[in-house]
């Protein structure tokens, strides 16, 4: 999930993590998780970014895919984090020094291990289309018609995924807090009082966020592939997995556009398909979630102050 502040606010990103939710400013990332005994609990990291990737995401097109990876990177630690405690209580931390970690993720690490399940998954949601369109070709024969077949699947997967997980209680929990998320940025972004009533008078919904993304790598992908032949299907396949860093890095600049003319009235639309897919992916929180999202964004602004106060400092 990615979040922009618009006007001269500074840039924040945003995550749903496993009972909280976890923010990232230009220094910082703070997650903040309600515990088994009702205590909210926080993890700070400093928010660190390779010299590679920071060069790559000056560059319009492939710095959505730098944005991708480093944002699966960093959420993935905080997410591990919220999955091994939200269901204990504090007393029972010991147990978290105790527990052993697979030899994947010994090896690899949190950060790998979330940025490769993404690749599997990004792969899987490409190439399960390409096979199900392909079983239409009878039907569907020109490519453009292929293509279209192959789109509407990729929709239809993604939109009956999404709605079978957030039937289970500790997703539909996510999605809440997913929920509390945007509307924490929403009441920032306004200028309104970062309290439970303040925050919860806004919308769900935000323009900039990751399902967005997600619906627009659909829309964007289809007429990408309309420049590449579809048939053989070992030619179609292989293009399709080549051309995934390319519908990525289309999308985030669509994504990147559409919130720029979320201000004009006709041009606002544009960005309609992505909030419409929010009302799957997020659910109204309740006043409990909001304090947790509060309680990290807050804990958040203070990390971000005091990190430009030491700058300065040093500077002069």
């Amino acid at each position: 999930m990615y979040i922009m502040a618009q006007n001269s606010k500074p840039v924040y990103g945003g995550q749903a993590v496993v009972e909280g939710v976890m923010f990232g400013g230009k220094t910082s990332c703070v997650t903040a998780i309600r515990r088994k005994d009702q205590s909210i609990d926080f993890f700070e990291a400093p928010r660190k970014s390779s010299p590679f990737l920071k060069k790559i995401k000056k560059v319009p097109f492939l710095r959505g895919i730098a944005a991708i990876v480093e944002a699966t990177a960093n959420g993935s630690k905080h997410l591990n984090f919220s999955s091994d405690r939200f269901d204990l209580d504090p007393s029972e931390d010991e147990k978290l020094k105790e527990k052993k970690e697979s030899k994947l993720t010994m090896i690899l690490g949190v950060a790998v291990i979330g940025v490769l399940s993404f690749i599997i998954g990004k792969v899987l949601m490409t190439l399960v289309p390409v096979f199900l369109a392909e079983l239409t070709r009878p039907i569907f024969s020109s490519d453009v018609a292929q293509i279209v077949v192959e789109s509407f699947f990729k929709f239809l997967l993604i939109i009956c995924y999404i709605f079978l997980i957030s039937q289970t209680p500790l997703i539909k929990r996510v999605f809440q807090y997913h929920g509390a998320e945007h509307k924490v940025i929403n009441a920032y972004e306004k200028g309104i009082e970062l309290t439970i009533e303040g925050v919860q008078s806004q919308s769900r919904l935000h323009y900039r966020c990751g399902s967005s993304f997600i619906l627009f790598t659909v829309i964007v992908g289809m007429f990408v592939y309309l420049l590449v032949p579809t048939d053989p299907l070992w030619v179609r396949i292989v293009n399709r997995l080549a051309l995934i860093p390319v519908v990525l890095g289309l999308s985030f600049e669509v994504l990147q556009l559409t919130n720029k003319l979320s201000s004009f009235p006709v041009l606002k639309y544009l960005g309609y398909p992505g909030l419409w897919l929010q009302l799957l992916t997020t659910k109204e929180p309740k006043d409990d979630q909001v304090e947790v999202a509060i309680a990290s964004f807050s804990r958040l602004l203070v990390l971000e102050e005091k990190k430009a106060g030491t700058t300065q400092n040093k500077v002069v």
